[in-house]
């Protein structure tokens, strides 16, 4: 499965810096099969639960990136800040944040082990921000990404903001993940 490089439209949950991969997907979450598709949603229902409430971002009251009682979240895309997806190299983070929903991730830096989870597995595109959206986005904004123009839209408050070019990871997310792209360029059988 390839994953769309042009656009990706939805609704914004937006968090701060450094969250870790425990605030991901906290560790006593990690007993599920990963492979088995029932098993696998528990990833998606406890995706970001670790993430203490209220954030920046988070409407008053706070809400929670999944709705209790559900595997899939209304959020599409999660703006964070600095350093995103820090902790432990778990590959379950991103898978996660994907099978809650996610498609994308906007963030100013990433932990590499996670940025590199996020491609390797093809879970999510991880977008990087060339300044803080964080302080600017809220949490349900409606924004839209261009991966091939390197922007991002915020069309609930009318702005566009500069994304880094994806460069050479882009081929290896449309192919879908690390597995498949190496397949297409003849690398494994």
């Amino acid at each position: 499965m390839s994953n769309d490089l042009k656009s990706i439209r939805g609704k914004c949950f937006v968090l701060g810096d450094d969250i870790d991969t425990d605030q991901i997907i906290p560790a006593e979450h990690l007993v599920y099969d990963l492979d088995d598709p029932e098993e696998s949603k528990k990833y998606g229902t406890f995706a970001l639960s670790g993430v203490p409430l209220p954030q920046s971002g988070l409407p008053e009251g706070g809400t929670t990136f999944v709705p209790e009682g559900d595997w899939q979240s209304r959020f599409q895309i999660v703006v964070g800040g600095k350093n995103f997806g820090c902790g432990s190299s778990r590959e379950h983070a991103p898978f996660a944040m994907a099978k809650a929903g996610a498609k994308a991730v906007v963030a100013t830096s990433y932990a590499r082990i996670f940025y590199r989870n996020c491609i390797n597995g093809g879970y999510l595109i991880p977008a990087t921000s060339l300044e803080d959206l964080s302080k600017v986005y809220r949490t349900g904004d409606e924004v839209e990404i261009d991966a091939s123009a390197n922007k991002i839209r915020n069309i609930s408050q009318g702005l566009e903001h500069e994304l880094a070019p994806l460069g050479d990871v882009a081929e290896i997310i449309a192919a879908g993940n690390v597995f498949e792209y190496a397949k297409q360029m003849g690398m494994v059988g």
